[in-house]
Parts: C-alpha cells; sequence; structure tokens
C-alpha cells in the first residue's frame, strides 16, 4: 500500500514586488495551516515522509506541517522539481519516491496539484484550495505503478474554521 498527501501551500502575500517564488505566506495561512493541522493530527498514523517545493510560501507551510507533525529532518526534502504548475511534471516526481516509502505528502502548487488529485483520486475536486490537503491511498507496492486510488480524506480551511 502506497498513500499520496497532496496539500496546496498556503495563501500567499502579493504586498512586495518579489519574483514569484520568492512571495510569502500571508497571516491567514498561518491559521488555515492550525486548522487543518488540529483534524489532520487525528487522522494521521505512522512515518510520514515530506517533500516540499522550494518556493517560500511552499516550503514555509511545508515547515509547519513538519514541525507540528514532528517529522525528522532526514524525512523533510526540498525538490526544485516540485516547483511547477504542470500535472505530468508533478506526477513524475511522485512516481520518482522510493519505495521504502509508503506514505508521502507533498507540498506544492496549483493547478498541478488539483490535476494530479483528480487523475488519481476517486473524488473529483474543481481546485484544491490554499492549504487544502487531500489524502489518496494507493493498492500497490511501487509508486512507479500509481493509478486511481481511493480518496480518503479532503480537509479544506475554510471547511474546518
Amino acid at each position: 500500500m502506497k498513500q499520496l498527501i497532496l496539500v496546496r501551500h498556503g495563501k500567499s502575500s502579493w504586498e512586495n514586488n518579489l519574483p514569484d517564488e520568492k512571495r510569502p505566506l500571508k497571516k491567514r495561512a498561518y491559521n488555515d495551516a492550525a486548522v487543518v493541522l488540529k483534524t489532520f493530527k487525528e487522522f494521521v498514523s505512522g512515518n510520514l515522509t515530506l517533500w516540499s517545493s522550494p518556493a517560500v510560501r511552499a516550503h514555509t507551510t511545508a515547515k509547519l506541517f513538519k514541525e507540528e507533525l514532528q517529522i525528522p529532518d532526514d524525512r523533510f526534502t526540498v525538490k526544485k522539481d516540485l516547483y511547477t504548475f504542470d500535472e505530468n511534471q508533478l506526477l513524475s516526481v511522485i512516481k520518482s519516491c522510493p519505495n521504502e516509502i509508503e506514505k508521502l505528502m507533498v507540498f506544492g502548487h496549483n493547478p498541478a496539484m488539483t490535476g494530479v488529485l483528480n487523475r488519481l483520486g476517486d473524488k473529483p475536486l474543481d481546485n484544491l484550495p490554499t492549504t487544502g490537503l487531500c489524502v489518496i491511498d494507493f493498492d500497490c507496492d511501487s509508486w512507479r505503478d500509481l493509478k486511481t486510488g481511493k480518496t480518503l480524506l479532503q480537509l479544506f480551511p475554510k471547511n474546518l474554521r
């Protein structure tokens, strides 16, 4: 069995004239992460491995989850290829996951995140919102072999406030 947890980065700020990958989180994003984490912590079990886009908004969101879920440093990786808006590229990175990892949590960007969850999950969404989280289980032993899985959980900040 493999489990994929997709998390779209928190709400980012457009206040400063910064390049896209340097945009920070808005204050709201920290509150959104807290409400999603409160519910997710009741659901999660086992060893999670976290991969994050290097973009500031995704990396900061991932670090909030890492701290709250007490993920050790050796199971937290920033991958430059996750800074993508293309679902095929995102899926390719996910499929490159070593098979000894059973639960992978990925922090990234739309429209790639929504595209991948609609391709792999069985509960389609129009849009994965910022700090939205989706858990999909797969009945396979290799990340390379991911096909349609079962969507177990969708958490969106607006539904948890």
